[in-house]
């Protein structure tokens, strides 16, 4: 077992991971942190071999600089999916680890709840009600319908053992394709322009890094079925804003559930908040009660490995971006 290791804890309430840091680890040395402007200074007077860190008011003034300086720590843990805000390192000086996996099963549903509202015409539903008018209605069935998962990681193999079980034929690209459960055809990333006119649904889950930055521009959405449902559960930068808009406003995407924007908070003059066939939430697929235990389970359980000298879990390659 390693020494008592240096844990700084970096959120936005830190009271409680810190308690629960030191029931499973009595003898490290704890320290929290609540602000992004604190954290040079804590690094500088603490110089911890550990931050646990969660991006808690978004990717501006986020404090990559001093994490990754000369008193950033030896491991990272990180403390959601995306580490896009953490840019390039180097994984010989700091390992850094996400925790990919955790909310896969509450995106999948988000994602799957984005498409019922529009096969269900709940927009519609609701201007009736509100017209107290009763008008008929038809609603359309995902059974037999085609989704097109861009990123098959673990929320996109979430996404598509929901589809099957409604009946959908699932199709799917990944860096490195290998068959999949509940996916009938995987396809390499680069393969995407030629299944996305066979898309009735599409669901966008793949990680933003260099080669998925702007991947669905202008040429995809002329691809694409007109009448297409889009989910969006990514990183604000994989889908162009310009070509979606234009996409949702002529027809070609009929509705699109969207939790992520190139610019976070959405600004309140951006045209996506005046169209009635987009869902907008703000980021928050992956944020259920009990995220937070979920995600600092299995950072201690990578505690427990570290100190024993075993492989992490979750360690992210920067030359991939996952």
């Amino acid at each position: 077992m390693t020494e008592a290791p240096r844990i700084l804890i970096h959120n936005d309430d830190t009271a409680t991971l810190m308690r629960r840091l030191k029931a499973a680890c009595p003898d490290a040395r704890v320290e929290g942190c609540e602000t992004y402007a604190d954290m040079p200074d804590h690094l500088a007077s603490f110089r911890p071999d550990i931050v646990y860190s969660v991006r808690f008011t978004g990717t501006t003034g986020y404090p990559r600089a001093a994490l990754f300086g000369e008193n950033g720590p030896h491991w990272i843990a990180n403390g959601g999916a995306g580490t896009d805000h953490f840019g390039q390192w180097d994984p010989a000086r700091v390992t850094v680890t996400n925790a990919a996996g955790v909310a896969a099963d509450m995106m999948a549903e988000y994602v799957m709840g984005g498409f019922l509202h529009f096969t269900l015409d709940v927009p519609g539903l609701n201007a009736d009600k509100r017209a107290r008018q009763w008008a008929a209605r038809t609603v359309r069935p995902l059974k037999g319908q085609t989704l097109l998962i861009v990123g098959l990681g673990h929320t996109g193999q979430a996404i598509a053992a929901r589809a099957k079980a409604f009946g959908m034929r699932v199709v799917g690209t990944r860096a490195r394709p290998e068959q999949m459960e509940n996916v009938d055809e995987v396809h390499t990333a680069e393969a995407l322009p030629t299944v996305l006119p066979e898309a009735d649904f599409i669901a966008v889950s793949t990680p933003l890094i260099a080669q998925t930055r702007g991947m669905l521009g202008p040429d995809a959405f002329a691809a694409m079925k007109r009448g297409v449902v889009l989910a969006d559960v990514s990183r604000g930068g994989v889908i162009e804003p310009a070509a979606l808009l234009a996409a949702m406003q002529d027809g070609t995407v009929a509705g699109a559930a969207l939790d992520v924007f190139v610019t976070e908070p959405l600004p309140s003059e951006s045209p996506f908040w005046t169209l009635e066939n987009a869902i907008i939430s703000p980021h928050c697929s992956s944020v259920f009660d009990g995220w937070a235990d979920a995600s600092f389970d299995l950072f201690l359980t990578n505690l427990a490995r570290w100190r024993t000298g075993q492989e992490l879990f979750n360690v992210v390659d920067p030359a991939r971006g996952y």
